[in-house]
């Protein structure tokens, strides 16, 4: 972006030499800041449009923010952008008048107006547009940053996101690709006869998952409630009301901390189809991402920063949480005692607490020394049950839960498993939960008794699944932090 400014002038100077041109506009009867515009054609559609039939002469309207400006005398040419894109506007003095010609050059970078005249191209092989008509739609008070350079602090550019949405199209590309990612997951599931349901954001129990809810309080009920952390218990009260498959995609909330990976307000999809089971939900998510790659990107294959290749393509390898443990802490690991793990996975350079059992060590392997290598697609099975309370046990070892985490790019995408739909087990598992683990708030035992309840009128077998919606955006889009997938990640309040 380019305007001919003081290069002395700082922001406060530049806002106020704005306010004076705002005000001798309105003197002038120009309005600042205008009303609608009929029959806008998008920069993309005119250009294409153009190209279809290079000879028109027929007028088109564009609205944008002007975002680059060159006088040169009797005409000046201006860069109109709008969310599809840029095209040129050339202004001659003798096609709009002189009063005109005058009032648009003094028109700023940032500011928004229409324009309507011909199409075509210039010396230089670019399509432009002739002005005939111009009109100010809102006059810009705060100059934008001057190019790209100008907006390179992390933190201004999550907390303006406007400003970093206005300076770098590929921002822009980034959100209009997870709008089609979004579109593409709905319109592969409801092809396959799932329907689209809503559940409570609010609920009177945290239940679900284990994390920290956010906890807020209702006044006309007089009691306390809390936003939720999965919509799991609820969309399983569907399955046994006879809705066979189902899905939502809406947010989540865990009072936890921020990260690369992790917001506390966050998109999931979760589905639950009856009837079928953990190996049903690997084959359909498979082919939900591998389909959503190909019509977003034309392919299932996805470049990392350090280039390494991942292939979409399915099938993917699939593979027992134990056997990886075994690659990773030796071939022996589940026949040491205790202490020897203890101090193998120190010896990996894991800090490990001296009252953490062998399934929490274990784990601590997984999470910090297995889990970041799966770069490549793998469906990791069979883990520990204390890991999944709401999963079946598998029929040859009640040791392990029938599900699978989906690892793509040294992360979970997606878990799911074979629902438990044993309303005593169901119970047991809770209880077990609960002992002596107290909530966010000090307080234990908060079972889903209405939940159980459902449990006890029948729930047909089922295959249950979640999909990061904003994980898998950024996988496919390359992105390295979930704050450049999501428009307003959380921040420390600014003071």
């Amino acid at each position: 972006m380019t305007e001919a400014q003081d290069g002395q002038a700082q922001p406060g100077d530049l806002r106020a030499q704005r306010l004076e041109k705002l005000h001798a506009l309105q003197a002038a009867g120009v309005a600042p800041f205008g009303s609608r515009v009929d029959g806008v054609v998008s920069t993309a559609a005119a250009r294409a449009a153009y190209g279809q039939d290079p000879a028109t002469e027929t007028p088109v309207t564009l609205a944008g923010r002007l975002t680059a400006k060159r006088v040169m005398g009797k005409s000046m040419f201006m860069d109109l952008t709008d969310t599809e894109g840029r095209l040129q506007l050339y202004v001659q003095r003798d096609a709009v008048g002189e009063g005109l010609y005058e009032q648009i050059r003094g028109f700023d970078i940032g500011d928004i107006a229409t324009a309507t005249g011909v199409l075509f191209v210039t010396r230089t092989g670019e399509v432009s547009q002739r002005v005939a008509a111009f009109r100010l739609l809102a006059k810009s008070l705060r100059p934008l940053p001057e190019k790209w350079h100008g907006l390179t602090d992390v933190e201004q550019r999550y907390r303006q996101r406007y400003l970093d949405l206005i300076c770098n199209p590929e921002v822009r590309r980034v959100f209009r690709q997870r709008v089609e990612i979004i579109r593409s997951l709905r319109r592969y599931l409801d092809q396959l006869g799932f329907l689209e349901v809503e559940t409570p954001m609010m609920q009177p129990l945290a239940g679900g998952a284990a994390a920290r809810p956010f906890k807020t309080f209702h006044h006309a009920l007089n009691c306390p409630m809390y936003l939720r952390i999965a919509p799991e218990l609820y969309l399983k009260r569907l399955l046994v009301g006879g809705f066979d498959r189902i899905y939502e995609i809406n947010r989540n909330f865990r009072n936890e901390g921020l990260s690369r990976r992790h917001n506390p307000e966050f998109t999931m999809l979760e589905l639950y189809q009856a009837y079928t089971d953990c190996r049903g939900m690997m084959d359909l998510v498979e082919g939900l991402i591998s389909t959503v790659a190909r019509e977003v990107l034309g392919n299932t294959v996805v470049q990392r920063a350090d280039s390494t290749a991942i292939d979409l393509m399915p099938p993917w390898r699939r593979v027992a949480y134990a056997d990886l443990i075994r690659e990773r802490a030796g071939a022996d690991w589940y026949a040491l005692a205790l202490p020897q793990q203890r101090e193998r996975a120190r010896g990996m350079g894991l800090t490990i607490m001296d009252d953490w059992s062998s399934g929490e060590v274990t784990h601590e392997i997984y999470e910090k020394a297995v889990e970041t290598t799966l770069v490549q697609p793998t469906f990791v099975t069979r883990l520990p049950a204390f890991l999944v309370p709401l999963a079946k046990r598998c029929d040859d070892d009640p040791d392990v839960v029938d599900v699978y985490e989906l690892e793509i790019n040294g992360q979970e995408i997606s878990p799911g498993y074979s629902e438990l739909n044993d309303p005593i087990e169901q119970r047991a598992r809770f209880s077990l939960q609960q002992v002596d683990n107290p909530d966010a708030e000090g307080e234990t035992n908060r079972i889903d008794e209405d939940f159980l309840t459902a449990l006890e009128f029948g729930m047909p077998p089922a295959g249950g699944l979640g999909l990061g919606v904003d994980r898998l955006v950024m996988l496919l889009t390359g992105a390295e932090s979930i704050r450049d997938v999501i428009l307003f990640p959380h921040m420390r309040h600014s003071e």
